[in-house]
């Protein structure tokens, strides 16, 4: 059995993938082909925003996000505590300073309660707030009806990162589409995945739009060798870009059939575990689906031993991570608990009936 068997979803789309691969080898524009224009005016009509900018890869993209806000070393930027690391990395890198947020036992995403709690004590502390960062963690988006309303109290801009929540969406608003700018993630075993790293960006703000197609590529001006800032060489591959035209017509379905896995493992191991949460009004990408269980560790050995891959994501939160020791930030309650008790199992839209019933009948 395989984690996300991503051997199925090349066969399932192989005679399309195979002509887009050799279309783009044939035609020798392989950085800034037609397909990566393409691509983004796509995924810009799928979020439903005005411009999509593509990139390297879900980390360039926050650091081109942040980059694009124009924030001043030393300003806080607040992010979840229960992520993965290039959420807090990427204002780390730009001398930012990330202040780390509790998460909904639930659904794993931001508490804006602790976000209030910590924005006022990083103002104690002589910090100056500059920016949210929202997770749109394991395919769910973040509570953005609270998180837009304090940002707006606050008057302080919003990254969200949909890095893994490509796909889902609150009472049909997609996810990628709810803050000043958003960030996403082609990795591979993403919910939209090419066959090598990839990301892209999303506003409908014109300003930033141009400020981050001028940053992806080395901080051109009129041209590439006009270099009017300092950038990245941060670009989608053709060749990523026309696996993913490829994978993105067939997106829906995958996101169906996701959420019927979900379905069928909700349903087999209520009780038994504790399942991930779906807010109403909200759909999930399931990037991940992942249970909470005291015995997380045999579990995952027991699994091992037959044959069921499993993964923890993650073992450390962002405030005991070695690289951030220095902050001193006392550790949230929330994100210690479930960095000790969550597991997520095999997940991907192929799976079947037989598959799930054989994982949740070993839990």
């Amino acid at each position: 059995m395989q984690f996300r068997d991503l051997h199925r979803h090349y066969e399932a789309m192989k005679a399309e993938m195979d002509e887009a691969l050799l279309r783009v080898a044939a035609s020798g524009a392989y950085i800034m082909g037609s397909q990566v224009a393409e691509l983004e005016q796509q995924l810009a009509a799928y979020v439903g925003m005005k411009h999509c900018i593509s990139c390297a890869n879900g980390t360039d993209a926050l650091w081109l996000a942040l980059r694009a806000l124009g924030l001043k070393a030393g300003d806080a930027v607040f992010v979840p505590d229960f992520t993965f690391f290039s959420t807090a990395e990427a204002p780390a890198i730009l001398d930012l300073v990330p202040v780390f947020v509790d998460v909904d036992a639930r659904t794993f995403n931001m508490d804006v309660n602790d976000l209030e709690r910590k924005w006022q004590q990083a103002c104690n502390n002589g910090l100056h707030p500059a920016a949210v960062i929202a997770v749109d963690l394991f395919g769910l988006p973040a509570d953005y009806d609270a998180i837009v309303d304090f940002c707006s109290r606050k008057h302080l801009p919003l990254i969200e990162d949909g890095a893994q929540g490509f796909g889902g969406s609150i009472r049909g608003k997609r996810a990628c589409s709810f803050g000043d700018i958003a960030t996403t993630s082609f990795f591979p075993a993403k919910p939209l995945g090419c066959y090598g790293d990839g990301g892209a960006l999303f506003t409908n703000d014109d300003r930033y739009a141009d400020l981050l197609r001028s940053l992806r590529v080395h901080g051109k001006g009129t041209d590439k060798y006009d270099n009017v800032r300092l950038g990245l060489n941060s670009r989608l591959d053709t060749l990523q870009a026309a696996i993913l035209q490829v994978k993105l017509r067939h997106f829906d379905d995958e996101l169906k059939a996701v959420d019927r896995v979900a379905a069928k493992y909700s349903q087999l191991l209520a009780g038994k575990v504790q399942t991930p949460v779906v807010p109403e009004g909200y759909t999930s990408s399931w990037a991940q689906y992942t249970i909470q269980t005291p015995n997380r560790d045999d579990l995952q050995a027991r699994l091992k031993a037959a044959g069921v891959p499993s993964m923890v994501y993650y073992p450390h939160t962002m405030s005991r991570q070695t690289a951030f020791a220095h902050l001193n930030q006392a550790p949230c309650p929330v994100a210690d608990k479930l960095s000790r008790t969550v597991l997520s199992l095999p997940m991907h839209p192929y799976m079947t009936d037989e598959d799930i019933e054989t994982v949740a009948s070993l839990i």
